[in-house]
């Protein structure tokens, strides 16, 4: 293997670690904090802390304002759902259903952008489907693991709608418009939901979210420029490692036996298939691994 793809692999899962800490930061809140007083004092953080790199950049706008509208409303809406289920469930469970969410991506881009998807592509989402439902089990469906699930197809349909987006637009503008314009929605949420357990300690764990979350990006970005993404995208998966492990340390929580298995059908098809299928490109499928992280 040569070295710069070790090297990028290698801060891959580094980076893996602060995604991985980016969930636990939710488990951190008390009880008294819901979901969406947490997604506000995060959002407005967020804002904050991007602003100075706006601000550096001579403040650029952009073109696809109907766009950025869009993506802020569907992907503030999963992220309030994606929340709730991180305060109910164990780590690896949300981490493992969330996985789901480049099967999603490979589904609808065959659906809405008429891409072909392969045998093994089928394939994998097939498997993928009953790795989800051995996870939720219809018998005992928990509200919350829907909730995961439906926060996982809102993050695919913001995946596939930066398609739409120039390459020649500043990813900080992305992201600032995307959590600026997300604002207003949140504020609603929290009127319906109500403010409850609004503290500095609230404000301090919305600020080290926003930090794990903006390390895990910058390490991607390295990663990412080390080696093409089909060959270190393989170490997304690492995520879900580090899920099990911080849950199992700090909260006491570990996967059963089904849960396992279904963790299985969901992420090891987009590993295996490709070597399995020979008329597969690895790289086509290692793409949409990547896509679900880089953005």
């Amino acid at each position: 293997m040569k070295r710069a793809v070790v090297i990028g692999i290698g801060i891959l899962v580094f980076g893996n670690i602060f995604s991985a800490l980016y969930d636990v930061s939710v488990k951190w809140l008390s009880d008294d904090v819901n979901a969406s007083t947490f997604l506000l004092v995060r959002q407005l953080s967020a804002v904050l802390m991007i602003l100075p790199f706006w601000l550096r950049e001579r403040a650029p706008r952009s073109n696809h304002i109907k766009l950025h509208l869009f993506r802020a409303h569907v992907g503030t809406s999963g992220a309030l759902l994606l929340i709730m289920g991180l305060m109910s469930l164990p780590l690896a469970t949300v981490s493992s259903l969330f996985y789901s969410a480049p099967l999603m991506i490979m589904m609808m881009g065959c659906l809405f952008l008429k891409e072909k998807m392969s045998g093994a592509q089928s394939v994998a989402g097939i498997l993928g489907f009953v790795g989800i439902l051995i996870i939720l089990r219809p018998s005992e469906m928990n509200i919350s693991g829907i909730a995961v699930l439906a926060g996982a197809l809102t993050f695919a349909i913001n995946q596939l709608a930066l398609k739409k987006l120039p390459d020649t637009e500043s990813p900080i503008v992305t992201l600032m418009l995307y959590n600026l314009f997300s604002v207003p929605i949140v504020v609603v949420f929290t009127i319906v939901q109500g403010v409850s357990g609004l503290s500095w300690q609230v404000l301090g764990l919305a600020i080290v979210s926003n930090a794990f979350l903006l390390v895990y990006q910058w390490l991607s970005v390295l990663a990412y420029r080390k080696a093409k993404a089909s060959e270190v995208a393989i170490a997304e998966y690492t995520g879900l490692i580090f899920c099990v492990f911080f849950g199992w340390l700090w909260f006491d929580e570990w996967l059963d036996g089904l849960s396992w298995i279904g963790a299985g059908f969901i992420v090891l098809p987009s590993i295996l298939l490709p070597w399995i299928f020979s008329g597969v490109s690895k790289r086509q499928v290692s793409s949409r691994i990547a896509e679900m992280h880089t953005h």
